[in-house]
């Protein structure tokens, strides 16, 4: 397959995405991968996987724009964007409708609100405090000496689903959890206890409006479906999860990239 491909790159704090789409906007390709210490070399290495996946040189990228908290270090990018901006993009594409975004990502998590047309209508971030993101359950599942991929495969085993970390900073919600266990909760019920405290956090963060329809993204929202199950019996109804939901930024990037194509050439760097 020839012709032009569009790419977004979304450098994230805990993982870098890729996405590529064709000339007709369609998704052809993707890459996941850790951001690390190096954000050059996991832009880099992420747009080069997600090229190969496709089976596609550089020279057929005819836009790119980086999106995420290390978007200006992606070499070769024609532009950046915000997170909220391409989170937003993405979310729209998957939905078409008026939505709320919840966004769990590594270190913060966003709550956008967009009107049926896709227009932001107000959003809001929890940077004070990784306590509601991925970093929270990695640090929990630290704790309980217990991979974090098998947080999801626990929290279902849990007999009782009542047991709460109810701290707001990571470091005490670690201690805490160090408490229940003096109390006697078993391993399934903390890492169940895990999920619904970032449920409640994300929540906490912006008001999500009662008639509107959520989608939720992030790579918690990709791996562990028990959050949307918690988050839908808080809500009231369940939240929309995308196909591929952490890279629902690095999707934004690239359609913005797509769409920008008409103030733009048609080879690498244009």
């Amino acid at each position: 397959m020839s012709g032009p491909l569009y790419a977004g790159v979304d450098v994230g704090s805990a993982a870098t995405k890729t996405v590529l789409i064709d000339a007709d906007g369609r998704r052809q390709a993707r890459d996941v991968r850790r951001s690390g210490a190096d954000l050059v070399a996991a832009a880099a290495a992420s747009l080069e996987a997600a090229l190969r996946a496709a089976g596609a040189e550089r020279s057929r990228v005819a836009r790119l724009f980086a999106t995420g908290f290390g978007r200006s270090v992606v070499a070769g990018a024609d532009e950046t964007r915000t997170e909220i901006a391409c989170h937003a993009r993405g979310a729209w594409q998957h939905a078409r409708r008026a939505i709320t975004v919840l966004d769990v990502g590594g270190q913060d998590n966003k709550v956008i609100e967009l009107a049926a047309d896709g227009r932001q209508l107000g959003f809001r971030m929890n940077r004070k405090c990784a306590a509601g993101t991925g970093a929270f359950l990695e640090e929990i599942a630290h704790r309980l000496a217990v991979e974090p991929g098998e947080l999801e495969r626990l929290a279902r085993a849990a007999a009782r689903r009542d047991v709460r970390i109810g701290s707001y900073c990571t470091v005490f919600a670690a201690t805490e959890v160090l408490s229940r266990i003096r109390e006697g909760a078993s391993l399934p019920e903390l890492a169940y206890a895990a999920f619904e405290s970032v449920a409640q956090r994300v929540l906490e963060t912006g008001r999500v409006a009662a008639e509107s329809d959520v989608v939720l993204t992030g790579g918690v929202a990709e791996h562990c479906p028990i959050l949307a199950e918690i988050l839908g019996g808080k809500l009231g109804r369940t939240p929309i999860v995308p196909p591929e939901a952490q890279s629902v930024g690095a999707l934004g990037a690239a359609l913005f990239a797509w769409e920008s194509r008409s103030a733009g050439g048609t080879g690498a760097g244009a």
